[in-house]
C-alpha cells in the first residue's frame, strides 16, 4: 500500500511540475518544445564542455598576458570545462522539466569572447 501511495504521488508530481516551470517562466513556448531545446542544449553542452579549455587560456592570455593565460586561464578552463559538462548532463537527464539554461553563454559557440557564468541572466 505504502509503495502505491508513492507511486501516485510522484505521478502527480511530475505531470504537475513542467506546467508549473512553464507558468513560472511566463512563456509562450508550448511545452515539447521547451523540453527539446532543453534536451538539446544539454547534450550539446556536455558534449562540448571541454572547449571551455583553450576558451578560457585564449581570453585569459588576451586580457592579461600569455604566462597568465597558461597558467590562471589553464585552471579556470578546466573548472568550466566540468561546469559546463555536469550542467549540459543534468540538463539532459531532466530535460521532461524545462527550465532556462544555467550556463551563460547557452552554448559555447555563441559569443565566444565572454566569459562562462553560471545562473539565471
Amino acid at each position: 500500500m505504502k509503495t502505491s501511495v508513492t507511486g501516485i504521488f510522484l505521478l502527480i508530481l511530475l505531470s504537475v511540475a513542467p506546467q508549473a516551470v512553464m507558468a513560472e517562466r511566463g512563456t509562450t513556448q508550448s511545452y515539447p518544445a521547451a523540453a527539446g531545446e532543453k534536451l538539446v542544449n544539454g547534450v550539446a553542452n556536455a558534449a562540448t564542455g571541454f572547449v571551455e579549455l583553450p576558451k578560457n587560456v585564449i581570453l585569459t592570455s588576451q586580457q592579461d598576458g600569455a604566462a597568465y593565460g597558461l597558467t590562471v586561464g589553464f585552471l579556470t578552463g578546466i573548472l568550466h570545462a566540468v561546469g559546463r559538462t555536469v550542467i549540459g548532463a543534468l540538463d539532459a537527464v531532466t530535460f521532461l522539466i524545462p527550465t532556462q539554461p544555467a550556463v551563460n553563454p547557452h552554448y559555447i559557440w555563441q559569443d565566444f569572447n565572454r566569459e562562462t557564468s553560471y545562473g539565471s541572466q
